[in-house]
């Protein structure tokens, strides 16, 4: 069975496949997520920006709490950022599809890490090795809207509660499904200092 995973550079929040929505494959071993403020050319339709350029576009810190409202993919092979206009503190649901053309057998989950070791989550924005303090929110919009200003779940490892069910707790997939979920960045009021981390999202589940 095979899982391929997209997200929604469009505007329009309905779901994979429906007429006029614009979703973008992520190719997994080389596309990335920027969280970002943006800039003039840190913005869709630019050329994938360089590190001083993401540096010059980064949240400002001035002591109150910041919620990250540009996310991008970096489209390597159109070498093209591209918005994910739908991602972050909104009330959206088809933000991030996960396509599986099969059962499964095991229920699928997201989960955020330090790198592909997937064994440590000592990343700044990872909570620095408490999940409990990590700046991702993740939410499953499988079934609903996530509902505005969600709170969804700190992602960090596989510890309880830091990873999400991606069928709502249901269990494995009987069949073919596209699961949904949106994430949102946020920046503690604590954090006095700029930080760049590149971390790893990954879907776990098991074939039958």
């Amino acid at each position: 069975m095979a899982l391929t995973i997209y997200a929604n550079t469009g505007s329009q929040d309905s779901a994979l496949g429906s007429f006029g929505v614009e979703f973008t494959e992520i190719n997994v071993d080389n596309d990335e997520i920027i969280f970002s403020a943006g800039s003039d050319v840190v913005k869709d339709g630019e050329p994938i920006p360089s590190d001083s350029d993401l540096n010059q576009a980064g949240v400002f810190l001035d002591g109150t709490e910041q919620i990250v409202d540009k996310y991008f993919l970096a489209d390597v092979s159109d070498d093209e950022l591209k918005e994910i206009h739908l991602m972050g503190n909104q009330n959206k649901r088809y933000v991030l599809a996960f396509d599986f053309d099969a059962a499964t057998a095991t229920e699928p989950v997201f989960e955020a890490w330090d790198d592909s070791d997937l064994d440590t989550v000592t990343s700044t924005t990872l909570g620095s090795g408490t999940p409990s303090s990590s700046f991702y929110r993740g939410v499953t919009t499988t079934d609903a809207l996530p509902g505005a200003d969600w709170t969804g779940k700190r992602l960090a490892g596989s510890s309880d509660n830091h990873f999400l069910y991606l069928n709502n707790e249901n269990g494995p997939l009987t069949g073919a499904a596209t699961l949904y979920a949106n994430l949102k960045l946020i920046y503690p009021a604590t954090l006095t200092s700029g930080v760049s981390d590149n971390i790893v999202f990954v879907v776990k589940y098991a074939t039958n």
